[in-house]
């Protein structure tokens, strides 16, 4: 999961990282209403070189613009399994999972991680460009429930992301948890660098293994933990990354984004998450729309990945043609693959074309490119022995 970028008036919201990532010279942005670093420009770094040591090292996110919202009291889980498609009843404390707010007709609100903190009590993480729409829109379906506690407490949350093969090596230096026995989408509370009480969670955007840690969000707790874990990887080749690793790491890893594979216009059979649809688990909203589209035979569109046959990279919205020279679709996330050493894209087309699996044209400012359709992910890690 990412966010949504969008033209904000400033003055731009900052993390508790924002003097740290100018002090290295980041390249800042305008992210959501967000003040966010893209890339970090030192002696041999840019995007391409975080991106890569994600891949075969480890690298460090800031990411403490996302939304935490949590539920707390005894009417929380029936909220949540309102709220959401995935199946809330199946977590156990301490563990998360990845699901989506949906809009009555089975389209998204966002995508979110839904973490079981204990028995009436879970945190929603919701995207840093869409926080303030969430949190209405939960409001106004369940806020007025009876037995919930609903608050949005982003505010009080730092979250820093160490992501790649040598993320847990890192980390272990500053912790005396047993990370190993987290299990992917899992969680535990610690002591990290120092800071009692840090969510250590096994999540993470890139493809790769990983931790998300949530700190308490002051400026100097934040930064000792950021720095402690740089010194900490410092043997592992760690790189401070930004938001634009963070994009082109998620797209080698076929994971959407809010906006682009995912929006209020597409659906989630069209967006291809139906691994986190629960159809089965009772009442939600946007079961019914999705329902009635499984009946009428399925989406009529669908999300496809593809590779660049010739020399061009297809950029989101660039239009997508048949062979013939039919206008058939959109790119909704394009770019370079730094680990892949090739274009990809992500584009949303007709089910006719995306199960004929033939190549497509796309416009790439007026050329018309040639590029094959390939299986999402493009990009898995490799299993360990």
């Amino acid at each position: 999961m990412s966010d949504l970028v969008s033209s904000v008036a400033t003055p731009l919201k900052k993390t508790t990282l924002n003097a740290t990532h100018r002090a290295l010279n980041a390249k800042m942005v305008n992210f959501g209403g967000w003040d966010m670093p893209v890339e970090y420009p030192c002696p041999g770094g840019g995007l391409i070189a975080e991106h890569m040591a994600v891949r075969t090292g480890v690298g460090l996110f800031d990411v403490s613009h996302m939304g935490e919202i949590q539920f707390r009291g005894p009417g929380s889980l029936a909220a949540v399994q309102q709220i959401t498609m995935n199946d809330v009843s199946k977590l156990e404390n301490g563990q998360a999972h990845y699901s989506a707010l949906l809009t009555p007709a089975g389209t998204f609100i966002d995508d979110i991680l839904v973490h079981r903190l204990g028995p009436n009590d879970y945190l929603l993480v919701v995207n840093a460009g869409t926080k303030d729409k969430d949190f209405a829109w939960i409001y106004r379906q369940v806020g007025r429930w009876p037995g919930i506690h609903l608050g949005d407490y982003s505010a009080y949350y730092s979250q820093l992301a160490l992501q790649g093969p040598h993320s847990l090596e890192t980390l272990a230096k500053l912790t005396k948890l047993d990370l190993a026995a987290i299990k992917n989408y899992w969680f535990t509370w610690g002591t990290v660098a120092g800071i009692p009480n840090v969510i250590v969670a096994r999540t993470g955007y890139s493809g790769e293994d990983g931790f998300e840690l949530y700190i308490s969000a002051d400026e100097t707790t934040t930064a000792n933990a950021w720095n402690a874990l740089l010194d900490a990887g410092a043997e592992f080749g760690i790189r401070p990354c930004g938001l634009g690793a963070r994009n082109t790491l998620r797209l080698e890893a076929g994971m959407s984004l809010y906006g682009h594979e995912i929006s209020e216009d597409i659906n989630v059979f069209e967006a291809g998450l139906t691994r986190w649809l629960k159809l089965d688990k009772g009442d939600f909203i946007g079961r019914d729309a999705l329902l009635a589209i499984q009946a009428e035979g399925g989406p009529k569109r669908k999300i496809i990945g593809l590779e660049m046959v010739e020399r061009g990279i297809a950029r989101d919205s660039y239009p997508v043609h048949s062979l013939a020279g039919e206008p058939i679709g959109v790119i909704t996330s394009g770019s370079p693959a730094p680990f892949l050493k090739t274009n990809i894209a992500m584009a949303l087309v007709p089910l006719a074309a995306a199960e004929s699996s033939a190549d497509v044209l796309v416009d790439v400012r007026g050329n018309r490119v040639r590029a094959k359709q390939v299986p999402l992910p493009f990009y898995k890690r490799p299993k360990k022995l």
